[in-house]
């Protein structure tokens, strides 16, 4: 009975320690097939650490100010194939697929990617309608052409940067009929659905993320939604159905077009006949 309450002490001074002696949060960065562990500590004393102000975060939806490092400079010195992705995992399922001739880009004239970071000692505010702020780490975009960049390539609270072969390439059920032209519409959709849509959804069981449903296995949404509930449902799913918990977020026609959500739709369409059951 004695060594039960000495257990039952020492449970309950473990429960009590404090959370600030909980690990700090760390960036996992694969590279190349070499793997480290930054923490925000570690980042924010790199010499190339500034602070960047970003005039329309898409996160936030106003201009915010970051202590960040140059994306570019966290992939130097390493060779990757030309159709190479940076896979961007975050902590809530989102894994953003990211072209790497976008993420590695320098020139000021366009986008330039950097990694913000939140130091734990000013953290950032929370993000609209959510509990949690865009830390401990987010990529962010500066430069003329940074509003180009679309709000899936956006990445927050991101646990993991991983060099990866172009989805494509890594998901051959993602792909369409070879003989299709270059110029066909399914091909400009398939190349949408992948920054917009892959980043929270599955397709015939192909891809990383799961913050959503597949959205071929076991049925494609144009299998149950009429075609201009669906053009909808996509552009602001609130507008159709809304729950409490609801994730996948409003597309402005900025950031995605009602001919690019025709095209998305277009896909889907293409890839209902193209289900891969095992």
């Amino acid at each position: 009975m004695k060594h039960r309450w000495l257990f039952l002490l020492l449970l309950t001074l473990s429960m009590s320690v404090p959370c600030a002696m909980a690990a700090p949060p760390a960036l996992g960065l694969t590279i190349g097939g070499n793997t480290l562990s930054l923490t925000a500590q570690v980042l924010l004393a790199r010499p190339d650490a500034t602070d960047i102000t970003v005039p329309n975060d898409v996160a936030y939806g106003k201009s915010m100010t970051y202590r960040a490092v140059p994306l570019a400079d966290l992939l130097d010195g390493i060779k990757l194939s030309a159709d190479s992705v940076l896979e961007a995992r975050a902590t809530d399922g989102f894994v953003a697929q990211l072209p790497m001739d976008l993420v590695r880009n320098r020139d000021a004239a366009g986008a330039v990617a950097w990694l913000a970071i939140e130091d734990p000692a000013r953290p950032w505010p929370k993000l609209p309608e959510k509990a949690v702020s865009a830390g401990p780490f987010y990529l962010v975009w500066i430069g003329p052409a940074a509003a180009s960049v679309r709000s899936e390539q956006w990445p927050y609270q991101i646990a993991q940067l991983t060099t990866q072969a172009s989805p494509a390439t890594r998901w051959p059920a993602l792909a369409v009929d070879p003989a299709l032209p270059a110029t066909d519409p399914v091909r400009a959709g398939q190349s949408l659905f992948i920054t917009q849509c892959f980043a929270c959804h599955r397709l015939n069981g192909a891809g990383s993320a799961n913050a959503g449903p597949d959205l071929n296995l076991p049925m494609n949404p144009t299998e149950y939604f009429q075609p201009a509930a669906l053009h909808r449902y996509i552009r602001n799913p609130a507008s159709v159905r809304n729950w409490p918990g609801r994730a996948m977020p409003a597309f402005a026609p900025d950031q995605l077009s009602d001919r690019e959500i025709d095209l998305v739709v277009t896909y889907l369409a293409y890839m209902a006949q193209r289900k891969v059951t095992k």
